[in-house]
């Protein structure tokens, strides 16, 4: 599965881990926009609707100021600029919010790459302050992971008691009032998808094999809602009934629409690769928009100039993008001087295309021959050499 990813800062993991989740990475910003609005807020939220919006969107470049009335918590400063961590239009990041201020299921679904969990992640940690209480979607999974299971040594000591039970992160959400999420709902088979259905219906999850009573019933608390995603590619899969569908809002996460938007996520991306590793980026930018632009015209089926481009079956997603341009750099940065960092491209773009289907090896190749070569004889010289490499496509 093509990993999600929009925005990340080069200190985003600490040094006994590779990545951090968000409410750690972003502790400081969560923990400053807490006390900057002090409006009112669902049940169960950290921070306000508005601004959690700001918190995934950023500030725009604008200092945001604590009031004189609001008390700054401990290590948290008085100004601060709130960055952007998904990009992306706002307006569907605001709809993702009245949608859990309203406590019902939220569904991203869209192609795999275009950061659908890592919205989902943000908009759990500012909601609630932990992005943990998820359950991962395969053909394995069980309608015990969506409810609950049981500590057998103590259910042999006890029986079955409420000390015994094992409570998934679904139901630790909807007793916290939390946020839980599911990856990959359409992977999981249908009658697990069925128990989500009672569960977003009646808010609450039974519990036969306790006592009669309230005792056997876990009520959700107010604030509970749920997040999952699903990819377009894997809709066939297991296909989520009507049932299951009524209960979610749909959102459709795209990729970004914007080039240089685009560009400078993958600059960012593979600098805070390099940076993690300590050594210095070496990528130029106009190799960075070169491959950026290839992904896209892959991706679109047409050029930015209006050529007509054979799509390849794999997704062309951000996330590849950002995976190729890491690895350029740790290239020029763990073997400096050996090639140029530009000769390495194709043989990253054509691990990429294969990665389906073999045949989009060929797909490829007509795209250097339409767009490479059109670009090349206009008189770019990143494009001129990009087409004298051509022979990398057929070794």
């Amino acid at each position: 599965m093509t990993t999600d990813i929009r925005t990340e800062t080069a200190s985003s993991a600490g040094p006994d881990r590779q990545v951090s989740p968000p409410e750690d990475r972003h502790a400081t910003e969560l923990a400053f926009l807490a006390a900057y609005d002090s409006g009112p807020r669902p049940p169960s939220w950290r921070l306000t609707p508005r601004t959690v919006v700001t918190f995934v969107m950023g500030s725009n470049g604008e200092a945001l100021h604590l009031p004189e009335s609001a008390a700054a918590p401990e290590g948290v400063p008085r100004r601060l600029v709130v960055e952007q961590k998904f990009v992306g239009d706002r307006a569907l990041v605001e709809r993702c919010v009245v949608t859990l201020a309203g406590e019902r299921g939220l569904l991203l679904v869209g192609e795999p790459g275009t950061a659908k969990s890592m919205l989902s992640e943000l908009l759990s940690a500012a909601v609630c302050g932990t992005s943990g209480l998820v359950v991962q979607g395969t053909a394995g999974t069980t309608e015990d992971q969506l409810k609950y299971g049981w500590n057998y040594a103590l259910l042999l000591a006890q029986g079955p008691t409420r000390q015994a039970l094992v409570p998934s992160p679904v139901l630790t959400a909807m007793t916290r009032g939390a946020v839980a999420r599911v990856e990959e709902i359409t992977r999981c088979l249908p009658e697990v998808q069925d128990a989500l259905v009672s569960l977003l219906s009646e808010r609450r999850i039974a519990v036969p094999e306790l006592a009669g009573g309230e005792d056997a019933l876990a009520h959700a608390a107010p604030g509970f809602t749920l997040i999952a995603t699903a990819n377009l590619r894997d809709k066939g899969v297991s296909e989520m009934s009507a049932a299951l569908k009524r209960r979610f809002n749909f959102e459709t996460v795209g990729p970004i629409g914007d080039l240089d938007a685009e560009t400078a996520l993958v600059r960012r991306q593979a600098h805070a690769a390099v940076t993690r590793a300590g050594a210095p980026f070496q990528v130029d930018d106009a190799i960075l928009e070169a491959l950026v632009t290839a992904f896209r015209d892959l991706r679109d089926g047409r050029s930015a100039e209006g050529w007509e481009v054979e799509r390849p079956s794999t997704v062309m997603s951000t996330a590849e993008a950002v995976s190729v341009a890491g690895s350029l750099a740790l290239a020029a940065a763990y073997f400096p001087g050996d090639r140029d960092v530009l000769s390495l491209l194709p043989g990253h773009l054509l691990g990429v295309v294969r990665k389906d289907d073999p045949a989009d090896a060929a797909r490829l190749l007509g795209y250097w021959d339409g767009a490479v070569r059109r670009r090349a004889e206009q008189g770019s010289a990143t494009w001129r050499t990009l087409w004298d490499l051509r022979s990398v496509l057929e070794s």
